[in-house]
């Protein structure tokens, strides 16, 4: 008997279908079974599903004789479920990676309940993904299981079924069924959830639902929406069968409210001509099933009085009244802005005429986000190198948490942020400023730079257009010209700017500030960063830091992280930090510590005992440290064509080099990751680029840019005198190579990657 059956219908969706199924069939969880439930589609469907059964016995191929709609296909599907729970997925809509494996794993640890309520993301043909508004309520804080009645705000997660997984014993006991018509999931997860004595939630991401432009129900104008008023007639007939129910009548009458506003709102679901109809039954409605005493929240009071009382040309007079107050506010919004725009740029004007203020310096660093990198290294270093120096910090407001106590706060595009512009003598960034500034003699730009390059940069993206994304190279130069230092770690970087950057600024090869730390912290200092991260004492913890891929129009994580711990086992954990320019984090699970929210990676670079990336140039500064470093380079000839690299770094490696997800794993699991090849291969790397990286960078810069001090600045440590942070887990270069079980019987889908 399977753990899981996940019930599949499929109707008119040949193109999404393979997805879907594959989406299943592929999860790390393998303990399944799939009845795919080809609903008498006229398309290629059944086909598809017969290739499925043919290839994997896993699949049960159900054809149906005649159309019986969503909710008849699911029924034919649970009457074949062996499975201790089940699950139902539309053929449009995709499981995410290791779905399953989560919901086993908060299944046992919540004792089986009767019902377990995921959540799931929209995701859009523009490749766009948004998680579901409401999660909150799927917080795995309290009890657990429990039962409506203790969490009562569940029923604000969208009700539908493909978002829980439901005990099989527990549906067939009370007679679960899916009604015909549209709407179908209303009469059903109404009673389910109300009915079970055991309900647990799961804060993941378990489900990709599809937003398709054209094809789903829900932008489909038919009659067949009026549905939705005989499934309110089944949810309510199934409260009226059940007294000890009946308190949840006021909610499911509010429920009902909301929903049938809903439908009538959207402008493409009624047919034209129906509207009036729709809400007139709308309003009998609210007469047959209305709960003595239900509160109403004051924000939909007056939609609920327009659809109770049927005011069909009200709704319509109010709706193009508020329509068209948006598009004053709008109008109004836009002129203010102008004007304020406007405004702004005079004062900075005025400002430009006013004497600079030698004492002042402004700071910036990866487009305003926040106290980081090579400028947060240099902004603490003047005010202790250089304290007469008054500094602000320009970063947006939700990253003013990072700014530590000393800079003053500004925020871009206000009046203060013009006149630090204007008036300060030092400007110093990783990026450029906003384009409109203008540099005045006198002013000094230290330009500090991100890493090491790898990838093509700067003139050199003319050849690359895909990565150059429309770039204005004109005013890219423009930029370079107000330039007086740019900052440099190794030969090959000054090389590479002064070529791709072409200007009149100077060359400073002093090592970059934000690598001053690794020679500087203690290990004090990485036991502090650990226990704050919650890395378990003696673990290796891998840090997992991809760069973009400007081939990929949706940046999917080119690794799963959640099979690479379970195979290494509970000795390791990883750090998993995506790219800055990415919105969702790369993974997280027990072992799999999502960071990319950390404002310093020089801390995650300290708390790691071994780096994981594939491109990214963080892999030179990290080599500061020397510690070990994977390179993992499966899609290089992609990158490669796409971006264009200055070397080849396969053979030019900082560490052990893994072409697959397998290899990748099998290189800790024998411990090559921290082999004397490996160490050979760094200490060239090493040698190559770290150079200047010796942990005086910072005041360097300082004592040359400000005090003036161009000789006599510190002398730089040979690297075998070098003595970096070292790693946190003791013992490591003596300790037994980690054995990883290999995988008995026949192998899911994914382990044979």
């Amino acid at each position: 008997m399977p753990r899981f059956s996940v019930i599949v219908p499929a109707y008119q969706v040949q193109a999404y279908l393979s997805e879907c199924l594959d989406s299943v069939l592929s999860q790390s969880y393998p303990d399944l079974e799939l009845i795919a439930v080809d609903d008498c589609s006229p398309d290629a469907c059944g086909a598809i599903i017969d290739e499925y059964a043919a290839r994997d016995a896993r699949v049960q191929a159900l054809h149906l004789p005649e159309n019986q709609g969503l909710g008849g296909a699911r029924n034919a599907g649970m009457a074949q479920a062996r499975g201790d729970y089940l699950l139902f997925l539309d053929s449009d809509d995709t499981l995410t990676p290791d779905a399953l494996w989560a919901i086993a794993d908060r299944l046992k640890e919540t004792g089986d309940p009767d019902v377990l309520v995921y959540d799931y993301a929209r995701t859009f043909w523009t490749g766009r993904a948004e998680r579901n508004k409401v999660a909150s309520h799927l917080a795995e804080q309290g009890p657990a299981p429990f039962r409506l009645e203790d969490r009562p705000g569940l029923l604000r997660v969208l009700m539908v079924a493909w978002n829980k997984a439901y005990r099989r014993e527990f549906v067939e006991e009370h007679g679960f069924v899916f009604p015909p018509g549209y709407y179908e999931d209303t009469p059903w997860t109404y009673p389910v959830l109300m009915t079970a004595e055991s309900i647990a939630t799961l804060d993941r991401v378990c489900v990709d639902y599809r937003q398709r432009r054209q094809g789903s129900i829900l932008v489909t104008t038919s009659r067949r929406h009026f549905d939705i008023f005989e499934q309110y007639d089944r949810v309510f007939a199934f409260l009226a069968q059940r007294p000890e129910l009946a308190h949840w009548q006021p909610v499911l009458f509010r429920r009902m409210i909301d929903h049938f506003s809903t439908v009538f709102t959207r402008r493409n679901r009624l047919p034209k001509g129906s509207r009036a109809e729709f809400l007139r039954t709308a309003r009998a409605y609210c007469r047959r099933y209305q709960a003595k005493g239900t509160p109403v929240p004051w924000r939909t009071r007056l939609r609920h009085a327009l659809v109770r009382y049927g005011l069909h040309r009200t709704y319509r007079a109010l709706q193009l009244a508020m329509s068209a107050r948006r598009r004053a506010l709008k109008a109004a919004v836009k002129s203010a802005r102008g004007l304020r725009s406007v405004l702004l740029q005079l004062h900075y004007r005025v400002q430009l005429r006013l004497p600079l203020r030698a004492d002042r310096a402004v700071f910036a660093a990866y487009w305003n986000r926040g106290h980081s990198c090579n400028p947060g290294a240099l902004e603490k270093a003047f005010r202790t190198h250089a304290p007469h120096i008054r500094t602000a910090w320009i970063a947006r407001s939700e990253h003013h948490h990072t700014i530590p106590p000393g800079p003053r706060r500004l925020r871009p595009g206000t009046f203060a942020y013009w006149t630090a512009l204007a008036r300060s003598k030092y400007l110093v960034n990783n990026v450029n400023f906003d384009r409109r500034l203008r540099k005045r003699p006198g002013q000094v730009f230290v330009q500090t730079q991100h890493g090491t390059p790898l990838k093509h940069m700067g003139l050199d993206l003319q050849e690359h257009p895909a990565a150059a994304a429309d770039m204005d190279f004109e005013e890219l130069l423009r930029g370079v010209d107000k330039w007086d230092y740019v900052l440099s770690a190794n030969r090959h970087t000054t090389l590479t700017w002064e070529r791709v950057y072409p200007g009149g600024y100077r060359t400073l090869e002093y090592g970059y500030p934000r690598n001053d730390v690794f020679q500087q912290a203690t290990s004090a200092d990485v036991t502090r960063i650990r226990e704050s991260l919650g890395i378990p004492r003696n673990t290796v913890a891998l840090l997992y830091a991809p760069t973009h891929r400007d081939y990929r129009r949706t940046q999917r994580p080119a690794l799963d992280l959640d099979r690479i711990v379970r195979r290494l086992g509970p000795r390791f954990v990883i750090l998993a930090r995506a790219h800055y320019w990415h919105g969702a984090p790369l993974a997280s699970g027990d072992r799999v510590i999502d960071v990319s929210g950390h404002p310093s990676v020089e801390s995650l670079c300290l708390a790691a005992d071994a780096l994981v990336t594939d491109y990214s140039s963080l892999m030179f500064d990290y080599a500061n440290l020397d510690r070990p470093i994977v390179v993992h380079t499966e899609d290089w000839d992609a990158y490669h064509a796409a971006r264009g690299t200055y070397f080849d770094l396969r053979s030019s490696p900082p560490g052990a080099v893994a072409r697959t997800e397998d290899e990748l794993i099998d290189i800790f699991a024998t411990g090559h990751w921290r082999g004397s090849r490996s160490a050979q291969l760094r200490a060239a790397f090493r040698e190559r680029f770290c150079r200047y990286d010796d942990g005086r960078a910072a005041e360097r810069v300082v004592r040359h840019v400000v005090l003036g001090e161009t000789s006599g600045l510190p002398e730089f440590i040979p690297l075998a005198q070098r003595h970096p942070v070292p790693s946190a887990v003791l013992g490591l270069a003596h300790s037994p190579p980690a054995t990883v079980p290999q995988p008995s019987g026949h192998p899911p889908v994914t382990e044979g990657r």
